[in-house]
């Protein structure tokens, strides 16, 4: 009598399965209960301000830059005013300070002139303001404003996503679209702070550390 090897079943799409879904938001959120916003900021503006610096730069690098940014220029009428050359001086080492000093003036121009001062709290006007995009906008809602109106996908929250079975998608706008639908709301801003710390600890793009990470068990990629 020959015995036949019953094939393995597939690992289902985490996506499709709410236990182990549940399982991994479960997960996460015990793995980092601490998770932040890296971007070291006081207020809303600051936020915004590090936010539009952070693109393609490290949090650590725009942390260094903005200290003595926020304290020559504290606030959105005195960044409104400055000279082009003083904010590109200030942000260089961030890359593209051209046009991040520019976004800089620009949104603080808008600031003071379509609100008072303030950063707005909704994502239509956030948007509105020069170089803010969807995830910038996430970001100050989230962290300064405690407003989960969507969700911040950056590398981190990409790679882990596609990982964990959470999306097939590489266009951010498509992802946040399924994380959204996955995802409990009052959770959208933590999945981006514990993906993001995930991702540097244990999931690296090149050589993840799966034989040391928590998740491996709950993971379609996950490394046996």
């Amino acid at each position: 009598m020959s015995l036949t090897r019953r094939p393995q079943k597939k690992l289902k799409p985490i996506s499709r399965d709410s236990e182990r879904r549940a399982k991994v938001i479960s997960k996460l959120e015990s793995l980092y209960p601490d998770a932040h916003c890296a971007l070291t900021h006081k207020n809303p503006l600051q936020l915004l301000i590090s936010t539009i610096l952070s693109a393609q730069c490290t949090d650590a690098r725009v942390n260094k830059v903005t200290p003595p940014l926020f304290k020559k220029y504290p606030s959105a009428k005195l960044l409104a005013k400055a000279k082009i050359k003083d904010l590109e001086d200030m942000v260089r080492s961030t890359g593209f300070y051209h046009n991040k000093a520019k976004s800089i003036k620009g949104t603080c121009e808008r600031i003071v002139d379509e609100f008072k001062g303030h950063v707005p709290e909704t994502m239509e006007e956030l948007t509105s303001l020069p170089g803010v995009g969807r995830k910038t906008a996430n970001v100050v809602l989230g962290n300064a404003f405690g407003k989960n109106e969507g969700i911040v996908v950056d590398t981190h929250v990409g790679r882990l996503s596609r990982r964990l079975g959470f999306t097939k998608h590489k266009d951010p706008v498509k992802i946040e679209r399924d994380l959204m639908k996955i995802v409990p709301k009052n959770k959208w801003t933590l999945w981006s702070h514990w993906l993001i710390s995930h991702g540097r600890r244990v999931c690296s793009s090149l050589r993840p550390k799966c034989e040391l990470c928590e998740l491996q068990n709950l993971c379609p990629m996950g490394k046996k």
